[in-house]
C-alpha cells in the first residue's frame, strides 16, 4: 500500500472516527466517511493489547497485504481499521474474509443512496 494511500495524521484518524459511522466484524471495526482527495485512504490502527511492537507491526504488514489485495482505491470513502485482539486467533483467510465482507457492505451502502 503506497504512502498516498494511507491516512497518516492524528487530526485526520479522529476526524473519520468522530463521525461515528463505523461497521463491526469479530477481528476489525471500520469507521469510514467519504473520500475528501481524489483516492480512498485506509488508515490502520492496532493497539497495545495485541502484543509487542513486534506483533503490532506483523499485524500491520497482514493487513496491509489484505488491502492490497481487496482495495482498487477508487472507493467512495476513507476508512480507518481498527484491529481487535481476537484478530490473532483467527486464520488469515477468515480475517480476510471479513475484511472483504465489510468492504462489500460499504459498498451497498453506497449504492442503497444512490438508488434512493
Amino acid at each position: 500500500m503506497k504512502k498516498k494511500y494511507r491516512v497518516c495524521k492524528n487530526y485526520e484518524f479522529s476526524s473519520i472516527i468522530q463521525k461515528r459511522k463505523f461497521i463491526k466484524t469479530s477481528a476489525f471495526v471500520f469507521y469510514y466517511q467519504p473520500k475528501k482527495e481524489e483516492h480512498a485512504r485506509v488508515g490502520i490502527s492496532v493497539g497495545k493489547k495485541l502484543g509487542n511492537a513486534v506483533e503490532r507491526n506483523k499485524v500491520k504488514r497482514q493487513v496491509r497485504s489484505m488491502i492490497d489485495a481487496l482495495y482498487t482505491f477508487d472507493e467512495w470513502y476513507d476508512t480507518i481499521l481498527i484491529v481487535r485482539p481476537v484478530y490473532q486467533k483467527q486464520t488469515y483467510q477468515h480475517c480476510l474474509g471479513e475484511l472483504e465482507s465489510s468492504k462489500r457492505k460499504l459498498d451497498e451502502k453506497r449504492q442503497g443512496k444512490e438508488k434512493k
